[in-house]
């Protein structure tokens, strides 16, 4: 099975285990990417192609590294006018090595249960924080009366004083 792929302005036909050179990405070594921008999905002898992209599709990856590619010199001349520039440049690139190929389907909703395990257990350590703030928000609450009692004390003093002096 076989892929096209978008990325960084560029399209790639990718197979699973194909390493690829690819414009930076974000992503430390061992990183899982999702690349969800896909055109073509091949393979069997069927092929599904997407207008422009194939709802549902994606391709999986993982970064082996970020590299440089070599570097390259960019030289301009006008003849004859004393102009001469020489500049360099080394493009970002990301390696990375294609896991599987997902089109529209079950398996793609397996990847996406996966992806929101993490989500799940994000609120579940959360419960116990917004438990926290609510008991605070009660305690405030609960405090904040006392604190209106004080606050007439407070502006009577001012007050009394401004007669005391006139």
């Amino acid at each position: 099975m076989f892929a096209v792929i978008k990325t960084g302005g560029k399209q790639y036909k990718v197979g699973k285990g194909d390493v690829l050179s690819i414009e930076k990405l974000d992503g430390d070594a061992g990183a899982e990417i999702r690349f969800d921008e896909v055109l073509l999905v091949g393979g069997d002898g069927k092929q599904t192609v997407g207008a422009p992209l194939i709802d549902g599709a994606a391709v999986t990856a993982t970064v082996l590294e970020q590299a440089k590619a070599d570097k390259i010199l960019v030289f301009k001349k006008n003849r004859r006018k004393r102009y001469k520039r020489t500049q360099g440049h080394r493009q970002r690139l990301t390696v990375v090595r294609i896991e599987d190929i997902l089109p529209s389907g079950a398996k793609k909703k397996a990847a996406a249960e996966k992806a929101e395990a993490p989500e799940k257990a994000e609120k579940k350590a959360a419960a116990p924080a917004k438990k926290k703030a609510a008991a605070a928000a009660k305690a405030k609450a609960e405090t904040g009366g006392a604190k209106s009692k004080a606050a007439p004390k407070a502006a009577a003093k001012p007050a009394a004083k401004s007669d005391e002096e006139s």
